[in-house]
């Protein structure tokens, strides 16, 4: 690992944020597209269907696989 345990950790953790507001918006439809009853007071641009523990998962796959090329590129250049 060219990375110490803290530094792999931190460097994981900001790749996640950075797919996590990537993916976010993938998928998304608000209330009003989706043609919703809203309560009264409701925001009309909320989504219908956030499906965040689905958009967690991805998000993690994918910065796996980030952090894992970058792992590579850092061996390959060292």
């Amino acid at each position: 690992m060219p990375f110490s345990w803290p530094l792999a950790a931190a460097i994981y953790l900001t790749i996640w944020w950075i797919v996590l507001f990537a993916v976010l918006p993938l998928g998304v439809r608000s209330s009003e597209e989706a043609d919703e009853d809203l309560p009264e007071g409701a925001d009309p641009g909320a989504p219908a269907s956030p499906d965040l523990l689905k958009k967690a998962g991805i998000t993690t796959v994918v910065s796996a696989v980030l952090f894992g090329l970058l792992v590579l590129f850092a061996k390959v250049t060292a």
